[in-house]
């Protein structure tokens, strides 16, 4: 059965208060006995395949925004977006995702990831990451090759990949100024590199470091905190659920556009 785009931006919506805050965490009673410690699974270190799904963490690479630049100052008040502390009426926003452009990177490891997973498969040459919002993907090159000196911008950027010990560390550049880093509307620029670190800690738990640096946009690079993604059961698949502009603008008259003559019908 064919998944309606609208129909699961709905969903994203009517679950929103729960997302867009600051964390998403529920703290620990207090008083009670510590939980068990996990069995551990067997599984390979340097096996990052299967589907994953974001647990937990805020919606962007921290709590602590570096200070911008001027240049990135303006791109950030330039940006009205439809969620968090700055949300516009969506008719009144200009978020890259309402028109179904991609979302880039790392936007595609936040928000997205905590409703709908992304997969990884590992071949001899390189790691594709499969991500199901908007049905799109991204190549990180583990053949040996050298990132680029000056590549023309792509929307997930140029990727190159290694291991270290047990940590996939990945490497990229290129990155196109239309994306925004977050659904906030924090910026990037065209000189931005990113550095993301997969580390399985057992079967079921993988995390994610990652800073960037962009000089253009921010004073300093900015350090995430862990994101941490959980395994999906077994056979689960992603969905066909490409970002449709039909779609995304009806959904935009029912429920983004409150002067809409359509709402509530």
């Amino acid at each position: 059965m064919r998944t309606s785009f609208a129909l699961a931006m709905a969903g994203t919506m009517a679950v929103a208060p729960a997302l867009f805050g600051q964390g998403q965490g529920q703290g620990k009673g207090k008083g009670k006995a510590p939980a068990p410690a996990a069995v551990s699974v067997p599984h390979d270190p340097h096996d990052l395949s299967g589907v994953w799904k974001r647990s937990g963490g805020v919606l962007t690479m921290s709590n602590e925004t570096p200070p911008m630049t001027p240049w990135g100052k303006a791109r950030f008040d330039a940006a009205k977006p439809v969620y968090g502390p700055r949300a516009v009426p969506g008719g009144l926003g200009n978020d890259p995702m309402g028109t179904c452009d991609p979302l880039g990177m790392p936007r595609n490891l936040f928000l997205e990831v905590s409703i709908y997973p992304m997969e990884l498969v590992q071949t001899p040459n390189r790691v594709f990451q499969f991500f199901e919002w908007a049905h799109s993907y991204r190549v990180i090159w583990t053949d040996g090759r050298e990132l680029p000196k000056d590549p023309d911008p792509q929307w997930m950027g140029y990727s190159v990949g290694k291991w270290e010990g047990d940590i996939f560390v990945v490497k990229s550049l290129g990155f196109d100024e239309r994306t925004w880093l977050d659904h906030f509307g924090n910026p990037v620029s065209d000189d931005m590199t990113l550095e993301e670190r997969y580390h399985r800690l057992d079967r079921d738990t993988l995390e994610v470091n990652m800073t960037i640096a962009a000089p253009k946009a921010y004073t300093k690079p900015w350090v995430s905190e862990k994101k941490i993604f959980k395994l999906a059961p077994p056979k689960t698949d992603l969905q066909e659920l490409f970002c449709v502009p039909t779609e995304e603008q009806r959904f935009n008259k029912l429920v983004r556009d409150p002067g809409s003559g359509l709402v509530n019908k």
